[in-house]
Order: C-alpha cells, then structure tokens, then sequence
C-alpha cells in the first residue's frame, strides 16, 4: 500500500478524493498549513484526482504517473516495488565526465526508455561517462521536446512511464554509465497546467520569457520551494539518478535571503551522503555568472554561493561554432575570431564583464583562475544550439570532416566537463527540430505561427542561401524528421567518424595531462589555434603535456611547436582518420614542425 494521499491546497474550502473506477468521492480532512489528507491508504495502479470546492477532477500535483495523459487521473505508484541490481554502484560526479545528452523520443525508432536501453552497450563502447536525458515529465500529447512538461512529478507515458526509467537507470549503472535527468522547474506548459488552481505557485511579482514566474519569495512560496526541492531528492533517491541538469536557472527569480538553488544544493548534498554516492547539481545559465557553481559556504564577489556542481558555458560553443561556420547572426555576433576561441578555452566566458552586442549592455562576470574548468560543461553541438535554428540542422550540414574533427578535439581535450548531443559521435546529419503534438486546436495554431513568426526576421536566407519555410512543429513530419538515422553510423564517413571519436575519448581517459585536467594555455600561431594541456600529476599518472594544433582555414599550415625532453609523437592524426588533412611532424632545432592541411587537427603528446 502506499501512503495515505495529501495535497495542498490553501484556497480551498473543500477538497474530494475522486475515485474515477468506481465514480466514488471522498472528503478530504483539512490539515494544518492548507495541507489536506485522505482517511485510507490507495493500493498501488489505482487511479484517483482531486475536486477543489466541487469543481471538476484534476491530477495530483505530485503526480507520480499519468498513463492517460496530463488532462487524466493519476495512478498511485510504488517506487520501491522495484528490484534494484546496482548496489555496487559506486556513482559518478559530473566534473571531468563524458556526457552524452539525448532525448527519449527520437533517440531511437521506438522513442521509448526501454528501447534506448538497448543503444546503452553503443555509448558504454564510445567511452560515455554519463547519458542526459531531456525531460522526461509528463506534458500535452505523445511527442515534444518536454520542456513543455506539467506533470513535473511523473515520467512521460509515451516513454513508459515510470517504472521504464528505473529500468533504464538500472540498466544503464550495470553498464557503468551514469544518468543524469534534465528537469524544467522555472515555468510550466500550457497544456494540462493546474497548478495555479491548487495554491500561489506562481507570482505576478516576477516575469520570465514564459509569463509569471513561479512563486519563490512570495505569500506561500516555502510549500512552493519544498515542491521543487522534494521532487529533485525523490528523482536522486527512488530513481537512482546521479545528476540533475536545471534548466534556465536565471528564470528561477528568488529575492529571498537564501536563493531556492543554494537551498536546494544544501539538501542534496545531505541526501548525497546519506545515501553514500555523489549527486550532482548542473545549471543551464544565461548569467555568465561563476556564483552559480560557488560552494553556498563560499562567496563570489561578496555574494552566497548557489552551490552547482557545474553549470553549462555556452560561450565556448558559440566562439568554437562561429570560427568553424563563419556564422554570426543573432547572439553569435561578438564571436567568431581565433583569439575569442582562445579567450573561452582559458577565461570561460567571452563575455565576462565586457560588452555584449546582442544584449546591449556589459554582462557576466570574470571566472577565477583557480576555479576548476570541469565546472563548465561545453558542446559543439546539444538540442538548443541545433533545434533553435530553423531547420534544425547539424554542423554536419556545412562543415567538412576535418572541421568537425576540430571541433570535437576541442570539445573533448579541453579543460572543461566534454558534453555530446546524440548522433554527433558519427557526423549525423539528421536534422533535430522543434516539434510538439498538442490536441487542443487554437494552441496548436498558435504555436506553429509563433514558431514561423520568430524566424521571420534572422536573415536565414543570407544563411542557407536561400529563403526557408520553418517546419511546422505540429506536424508529424517534423517529429520524425529529427529521429536519429543509426545507419548513418556504419556508413564508411559515420565509421571513420566514430572511430576518431573513440580514439579522442581514449585519449581523454588515458593521457594524465588530460584526464588530471591540468592547466591549459592557447596561442594563435600562423593560422592555427594550438591549445596546450599540461598535466598535474594526478593519481596513478605523471604530468605530461598535450599539444592540440587546430587548423581551420584551407590549404596547408605550418606550426612550430616548442618541446621540451623526449621528442614528440603523434598520439592521434585525425587528417590520416578522416582522410581529409594531411598531418606531418618532424624535428627541427629542437622544435616540431606540424604541417596540417586545414581544415583538421593534429594531436601531439
């Protein structure tokens, strides 16, 4: 049996538990604090919703399952029903991991838990540390993105529902990969979003992007905040997750003395050590604000810490990207130079105090020198930098093989925390685009034209050449448009892919200068970029250094690396792996001249 039911609901005068197999209503007791109770306990799989002051029958807000859709019953679920077989699971913190995100849906053909669960042998091959899944939270329809998501407390019926993501974690822990659960709590869908009827879960006082924020420091946020935080513990302790990514953490607008991610970093480390293993903590942050991953008994620049483990550095994306593509509409327009590429791959944020174009003031703040650099995880690619263009295209689309080895060596030998988005690791070109199925009419036709509306005045013409018609999100063709093609991986450019990208990532894990995360040093030198990792000595390893010589003009370029002692070799040519650029080392004066024909990396210990 599990618990006797509760829900809180201050504004209610009355609240019924609704029974819908047998049409049965029953009075709830009122409770102190606006909390009320049910008089019994409801076996597990039995469906039940709430009545509010005998208005219609609505889901939990801490709904643990909804088979029939948000607009449904719930279901009471036992989550320590199941047989766990991951007790010598040791866990896995964040910094320094190999993240691998995807999303359930298009990830396979079947676009379910368990289907992914038989792609988990593929990443354990590739070298993945940690598998991200987009949001799993029940949301409006069968398909979508899920950061639409209402039901924050269950798992999405079309993916399996609940029970399939403990089989996943499971699966995947046996595996010896971690997961880690991308979780949306800064605004809610538009579908199936009855939370406002319940209590003040949101606030006129703030706004975000997505209309009132939720409530964080207002009448009645302390209930609202245990919501937030509660669920992240419950995900942690009766899923077995290791890691929790936040979503857009700067629309979390908390102006009390203790900000809700510092309250909320506190209760997860008491959990971590309750439990033994390490959870982490990574924020999606627009801030550039290194705060967010000080300790909470810290301070920057005289400001509590928030507590992150790691938040993502979109700087390094977008200096890496526009080097690469030549892009620089939008936000991309203070990028795109060698020397702002060496900025992000030492200082983190481009964008540390100076002056941003696009947003038209100063923004960020300079991250410390002695902060670890695997507190930032960057990417080349991951579902917002590709599903918010308008065709929802992969670097893959303009870049050749050597540029995209460039931009994984980059990715995976720099100093940071390496992110992948799914298919990258074979050059996919697949495209990921944004897509939903909402049912109700006038909200389906709103957001395919907002959808048109918001592209209709970048410039896509100047960028694919010609004029574009953004894909309709509601339309099933979109949907299917962005599953992943795994043909694509056998094929002999997605095999010679692959093969660089597990040899980038056994490299990763076997060169001490690497995997220490030492410190780095990057220089422009005669057209290329050479980014430089020297080793600290870590644990059952020497220091070392690594030179990364990134090459992305055309035609042949010469640099001449300085060493020190034993002559260099090459670790890993990826002009011979990729058949596209010519490599060639040889001594000179004590120096190395690498001779790289661009665009292509060569990678020297």
């Amino acid at each position: 049996m599990t618990a006797p039911l509760r829900v809180w609901a201050p504004f209610a005068s009355r609240v019924d538990l609704v029974l819908p197999a047998t049409d049965a209503t029953e009075p709830m007791a009122a409770d102190v604090g606006g909390w009320w109770a049910a008089s019994r306990s409801l076996p597990p799989g039995t469906d039940y919703a709430f009545s509010l002051d005998g208005g219609p029958p609505r889901p939990d807000p801490r709904s643990p399952w909804q088979p029939a859709g948000v607009h449904g019953p719930s279901r009471t679920f036992d989550a320590r029903a199941y047989s766990w077989s991951d007790d010598g699971w040791a866990g896995r913190d964040v910094r320094g991991a190999v993240v691998y995100e995807l999303h359930v849906g298009t990830f396979t053909p079947e676009g379910t838990l368990d289907a992914a669960v038989g792609r988990l042998d593929h990443l354990a091959d590739l070298g993945v540390d940690m598998v991200e899944l987009m949001p799993l939270a029940a949301f409006g329809g069968r398909h979508g993105w899920g950061y639409d998501g209402v039901a924050l407390w269950a798992v999405h019926e079309p993916y399996g529902g609940p029970a399939a993501l403990q089989r996943f974690v499971d699966a995947a822990h046996a595996r010896g990969l971690a997961v880690c659960l991308d979780v949306v709590d800064n605004h809610l869908g538009p579908s199936g979003n009855y939370l406002g009827e319940f209590g003040p879960y949101f606030t006129d006082q703030h706004q975000t992007p997505w209309g009132a924020a939720v409530n964080l420091d207002g009448d009645g946020s302390a209930e609202v905040r245990a919501f937030v935080v509660e669920k992240a513990l419950r995900w942690f302790r009766d899923f077995h997750v290791d890691a929790l990514r936040l979503d857009a953490v700067h629309a979390l607008v908390d102006d009390s003395p203790r900000h809700l991610l510092a309250e909320l970093s506190d209760a997860v480390s008491v959990l971590a050590r309750e439990l033994g293993r390490p959870l982490s903590l990574v924020a999606e942050s627009d801030a550039n604000d290194p705060r967010t991953v000080t300790p909470t008994r810290g301070a920057f620049q005289g400001r509590t810490g928030y507590g992150m483990t790691a938040q993502w550095a979109d700087d390094v994306h977008h200096a890496l990207h526009t080097l690469l593509t030549g892009e620089r509409q939008g936000y991309y327009v203070d990028f795109g130079t060698p020397e702002t590429l060496a900025k992000a791959l030492t200082g983190v944020f481009v964008h540390d105090g100076s002056w941003s174009t696009f947003r038209g003031k100063p923004w960020g703040a300079p991250v410390p020198d002695d902060m670890d650099r695997r507190r930032f995880v960057v990417c080349s690619q991951n579902h917002d930098q590709v599903g918010n263009r308008a065709l929802g295209d992969r670097p893959s689309r303009v870049l050749t093989p050597g540029a995209l080895a460039v931009s994984a060596a980059v990715v995976l030998l720099g100093p940071f925390t390496p992110m992948l988005f799914m298919g990258e690791e074979w050059g996919a070109t697949t495209p990921f685009q944004y897509f939903s199925d909402h049912e109700e009419p006038e909200l389906a036709a709103a957001i395919s034209r907002g959808r048109a509306a918001e592209f209709g005045g970048h410039g896509w013409a100047d960028l694919y050449g010609a004029d574009v018609e953004v894909p309709d999100p509601q339309a099933l063709s979109t949907f299917k448009a962005s599953r992943l093609d795994w043909d694509e991986a056998s094929s002999e450019g997605g095999a010679r892919m692959l093969e660089l990208y597990r040899g980038l990532v056994g490299l990763r894990r076997s060169e001490p200068a690497v995997a220490s995360g030492g410190g780095t040093s990057v220089r422009v030198q005669d057209g290329a970029v050479v980014m430089t990792r020297t080793g600290s000595g870590g644990p059952g390893g020497s220091g070392g250094c690594v030179d990364v010589v990134l090459v992305v003009e055309e035609g042949p370029v010469s640099v001449v690396v300085e060493r020190d002692g034993d002559p260099a070799h090459v670790v890993l040519d990826t002009g011979v792996v990729l058949g596209g650029a010519a490599a060639v080392v040889e001594g000179r004066d004590g120096a190395v001249v690498v001779t790289v024909r661009g665009p292509g990396v060569v990678v020297l210990r």
